[in-house]
């Protein structure tokens, strides 16, 4: 079974992601990280992020893996070309440089290739901004999750905090995520919209579990045994 999350940046998709595949004995794929991960070698590499084919030859020959622990579904480590990319992907100049990376067809479609074949080997959620209407159009379960610009500042802000990376100025966090949905909304491949059949979920002024009850509800009423 697939369960795909989409929304845009600061939803709370990830930890979402991560509770229902727990609660469900899913694992986790994180399609962001990879579409991080191209940014991240572009950007070491000197690689334009406006140069469509490099970025493509970049998404379709390094290889972009995961490490798990037993028990828990979300990824520990993240890898491109075998470089543990972890946290250095999980930075400011990241969280600014990825949707210029991913709005490129060639990256995207190279990539997609990738989250397929990892997705057909169990059951997976998928988080991302086009699960539900490309990658996964025939997801078993479709969430379409949002909350407000304001709402996903703050939280962003609060995770940047925790894990002691990205900006944690609130208007600067603000802007780049107006920013971002600015882009991922617009772009030709792939932009950022609620599936047609997705179940909208505006998360301001519910909670993480509530939120994530709400989905795993709809888990089980598509035949998903926990």
């Amino acid at each position: 079974m697939i369960i795909a999350i989409d929304g845009p940046s600061g939803a709370g998709k990830s930890t979402v992601s991560k509770s229902v595949a727990k609660a469900l004995g899913f694992n986790c794929l994180d399609t962001g990280a990879m579409y991080r991960s191209i940014a991240w070698y572009a950007l070491e590499h000197g690689v334009s992020l406006e140069d469509s084919a490099a970025l493509g030859e970049i998404a379709r020959e390094r290889a972009i893996s995961f490490s798990h622990e037993p028990g828990n579904p979300a990824p520990k480590q993240v890898f491109i070309d075998g470089v543990d990319v972890t946290g250095d992907i999980r930075t400011a100049r990241i969280d600014r440089s990825v949707s210029s990376a991913s709005k490129h067809p060639e990256v995207r479609e190279a990539l997609v290739e990738q989250q397929r074949r990892i997705g057909s080997q169990g059951d997976y959620v998928v988080e991302g901004r086009d699960i539900g209407t490309v990658v996964f159009p025939q997801a078993e379960v479709k969430v379409f999750l949002t909350a407000s610009n304001e709402e996903r500042a703050r939280r962003r802000v609060a995770q940047n905090e925790t894990r002691g990376v990205g900006s944690v100025d609130f208007d600067e966090v603000l802007a780049d995520i107006v920013r971002r949905d600015e882009l991922d909304s617009a772009r030709e491949t792939s932009p950022l919209v609620a599936a047609v059949d997705a179940k909208c979920i505006d998360s301001t002024g519910f909670t993480i579990d509530e939120i994530i009850e709400q989905i795993c509800a709809m888990a089980r009423a598509a035949g998903a045994n926990a």
